[in-house]
């Protein structure tokens, strides 16, 4: 699908200027983005997630960069989804944190969480000077289906997620967690996790963003098996190097 055909025929789409990327040293970026942002409700906002669009707040956008298509959507069909074995005891290593969706309320211990954390991983990168105002601006605006799921380990909140839900999955929008925590890998259990909620909805798959496979943030969820990613407009499984 394009986006000059239906039901895309109520938005425009328009590319930005040229930006330092941040997954590629070195390479400049460009965006195609979707507007107007309050015409784009669930259903649009689902179809645009099969061409590979994502959402940011009421920023929706792709990667439209001049020559390079390093930035691949990927998504999970989760009926097929098989467990790792590194998954598994990554299952096994959190069992006691308790998982809860929540709607897209302000809370302090999520907003203090979210800055223990873009302090410890992403120091030096703006966000950690992220005010409570922006911070609901990036995470708890939406004019889609969203939610917050919730991980908590007795007291202690120590991961949250949001996610969009899909007319067909759900789709990982931004994750933070407790960076003390590193041995439990909370974010190989987040994604885990949203496959078996994906599972539970009846939905068909969980959308994981873009897989960039030369860069060591992204290539990650290659680690999800069967993967699919978007190519030349068709969703096709990706093929592991052996």
């Amino acid at each position: 699908m394009h986006p000059t055909e239906p039901p895309f025929q109520r938005i425009q789409f328009y590319l930005t200027a040229h930006y330092d990327c941040s997954y590629l040293p070195g390479r400049q970026a460009r965006s195609q983005v979707a507007t107007p942002a309050g015409l784009i409700d669930t259903s649009l906002f689902s179809e645009l997630a099969r061409i590979g669009f994502r959402r940011s707040g009421l920023y929706v956008y792709r990667p439209r960069c001049d020559g390079c298509q390093a930035c691949t959507p990927a998504r999970i069909p989760v009926e097929q989804f098989q467990l790792r074995r590194s998954q598994r005891r990554c299952l096994v290593r959190n069992a006691d944190i308790h998982i809860a969706a929540r709607p897209l309320v302000f809370d302090e211990a999520h907003y203090q969480l979210y800055r223990r954390y873009q302090s410890a991983r992403h120091s030096g990168g703006g966000m950690d000077r992220d005010d409570r105002d922006q911070y609901r601006a990036f995470l708890l605006t939406s004019r889609v289906d969203s939610l917050l799921l919730e991980f908590t380990l007795g007291d202690d909140i120590v991961m949250v997620s949001l996610v969009d839900r899909l007319l067909d999955g759900l789709s990982a929008v931004y994750t933070f967690f407790e960076p003390r925590l590193a041995k439990r890998s909370l974010g190989v259990f987040n994604i885990l996790t949203q496959i078996e909620w994906t599972q539970r909805m009846g939905l068909d798959y969980a959308y994981l963003g873009y897989w960039i496979e030369a860069s060591p943030k992204m290539s990650y969820k290659a680690d999800y098996t069967p993967v699919e990613v978007l190519r030349d407009g068709q969703w096709q499984t990706l093929q592991r190097k052996v």
